[in-house]
Parts: C-alpha cells; structure tokens; sequence
C-alpha cells in the first residue's frame, strides 16, 4: 500500500514540473520525494576521479566569488562591514588580495576539513578530491577563517561570530549559503559529511538533516552571487549545487520549513478543485475543509513529503477541521474523497 501512496503522489508531483529548471536536471526524476530524490540528486552529481584541484579553486573564486556591484572584488563569506576599520569583517576585498598575512583572503572550507569522518586530510595545490571541491570552498578573510576555525555551525542572529559553547554562527547574509553547501556536501558524500558533524541542533524528523539547515534555507533565498557559482562549476568541475539551482529540493527531500521553489515544482494552485475549499493555507493551528453540495466528503488523508499517513480520518459530512498543533511545519498533501471521487490539494503548514 506504501509503494501504491508513494507512487501516486510521484505523478502528482510530475503534473506540477514546468519548464523552470536548468536543462542539468533533465534526466533526473525530478518527480521523486524523500529518500529517492536524494539518492537521484547523489548519484547525478558524483563525479568520480575529478581532476579539479584545490589550486584550481584559487583562480575560480575570482568567477565563482566575484561581487556582483564590483567585478574587481570578490565576497567573503562571514564578512559584513567595509567601513568599520577592521579588515576582518570586511565583506568584499580585491580579488588580488589572495594569501595568508593580515587583510588578505584564502579558501575557507565551509564544511570543516576535520569535522568530516574520516577527515579530508591536509591539503595543497595539487590535492584533488573532497578536500578540493569548490562547492565547499569560498572566499574568506584569513584571519575570519582562522577565528572561524572548525566549530560547528549554531542558530544565532546579527553577524557572524561565536554562538553558545564554542559554536560559529554564519551571520544572516550568509545563512542560507552555508545551509545550501551542507546539503550539497551530505548529498555527494553521504555519510562522510553528515550535518551533525558540521552543525548542531535537532535533527528533522528521522532524517539526518539539522532543523537549523531548513530553516536557514527557507528564511535565506538564493542571491545573485550565490547563483552565478553553479554556470561556472558545471563546465569547469562537472556538477552543480542542486539546493542552490532550487532550495526546494530541500523541502522534497527532508521536509521542514517550505524553501523557495525556484521551478514552481508544486505551485500554490496545485490540484485547484471548486468543489473544496480549504482555509486558510498556509495555516498554524487548525485548517478547515469545506466541500460544495456536489461533493460530500467520505475520508480524509494527510500524507508528509515522504509518503507517510500523518492524518486519516472516516466521515460523512460536507465540512470538517484538522487540528494542525502536532505536524511540523512544511508541505502536506491532502487526499479528499467521496467514495470513488478523490481530490488532491497541498497545504502549507506554517
């Protein structure tokens, strides 16, 4: 029955694909939820025996990093003042200014080299590698990349700085940024970099993803700078960050918090049915159901993104309400139905 429910709600999710996605993503069943989605993303952007090295990522930051409002610079992750007289919470410096002494950048790995398991070693120009993946590399003032060191990553507000007992939070530029590059690291290589080993906070649901990583991905949408890295990385690594192309695939994968959907994958006006009527959606506490004398509604079922019956319930009426206190917040299909008549509606719960 499990397989029947998962496969019905992979073709309704398949009649919601529009054109929005970058042509990378065409042969990937992008129709798929849960567990499938993330092995269907893994295995499109494992490229095995790449040669691209970790001096490559010198030269690429000056594309992959460059400000947008000024082509001589480049941003640093973790940054936010240019004026306040102290090079190390500069957000932008020359993109010359490359190396290890005071107000110069390096390469900062976001998912910390020694918080991977195993960990990804010493690095040098010539490592290749996860040590050398670029979508876990970016700009950063040296001595902010010395401060931020391999402390995990925690909830915080403001700027960047130290957060709780020896944790780092990113700053609120940079939130989102950070959370996308977590899923792309646990993506491509799985338990090797699970988000517990680089953040911490409750885990969602009996997935491995942090809390803390959905909701900076809902709550940080993608920037400017931020997209043009994947057009770059694509032709010179091979592969590109999938969360940064749609911060949805996120949702899909591990729920939490409904990101961004870049491609319009299950639009707000899915599965528009006049006979039923739900308010309000998006909704926190109760939500109610409310069908036109034509549809006289037998059962109600609630499925998560993964498929799971989270609600079910057997009545004989034109109006009834759902108590929404116990589900987490994300995305929910509604399955409606008057004996052989189904209608499927999605609802946002906030």
């Amino acid at each position: 029955m499990k397989n029947v429910v998962l496969l019905t709600l992979s073709l309704l999710w398949a009649v919601q694909l529009t054109y929005g996605q970058q042509p990378y993503y065409n042969d990937v069943d992008l129709s798929l939820t849960g567990q499938d989605l993330y092995f269907e993303l893994q295995s499109k952007i494992d490229i095995s025996n790449n040669t691209f090295t970790y001096g490559d990522v010198r030269d690429a930051l000056k594309i992959t990093d460059e400000d947008p409002n000024n082509t001589n610079n480049v941003l640093l992750i973790y940054g936010y003042n240019d004026t306040d007289g102290n090079c190390t919470t500069d957000r932008t410096r020359d993109e010359d200014d490359f190396g290890g002494l005071s107000c110069e950048y390096n390469r900062e790995h976001v998912f910390a080299r020694s918080n991977a398991n195993p960990d990804m070693g010493d690095v040098n120009n010539g490592t290749t590698g996860i040590g050398a993946d670029p979508h876990n590399l970016r700009a950063s003032d040296q001595q902010m990349n010395n401060n931020k060191g391999s402390k995990k990553f925690a909830d915080g507000s403001g700027t960047a700085g130290n957060v709780g007992s020896g944790n780092w939070y990113p700053g609120d530029e940079w939130k989102g940024d950070v959370a996308r590059m977590m899923m792309y690291m646990y993506t491509r290589y799985g338990d090797r970099c699970l988000p517990v080993l680089n953040g911490v906070g409750s885990t969602q649901g009996s997935s491995q993803m942090l809390q803390v990583f959905l909701e900076w991905n809902a709550e940080d949408p993608v920037s400017e700078y931020e997209d043009q890295r994947n057009p770059y990385l694509e032709t010179a690594y091979g592969n590109r960050n999938p969360f940064i192309d749609n911060p949805y695939l996120a949702t899909l994968i591990w729920g939490g918090p409904a990101a961004e959907d870049r491609w319009n994958l299950l639009s707000a006006d899915a599965f528009v049915a006049s006979e039923v009527i739900l308010y309000p959606n998006p909704a926190s506490e109760v939500i109610h159901i409310k069908a036109t004398s034509a549809f006289q509604l037998s059962s109600v079922v609630l499925y998560d993104t993964m498929g799971r019956i989270v609600f079910q319930n057997n009545l004989n009426t034109q109006q009834t309400t759902i108590s929404l206190a116990s589900f987490a917040e994300g995305i929910y299909l509604l399955e409606l139905q008057q004996q052989e008549k189904k209608v499927i509606k999605k609802i946002i719960v906030e």
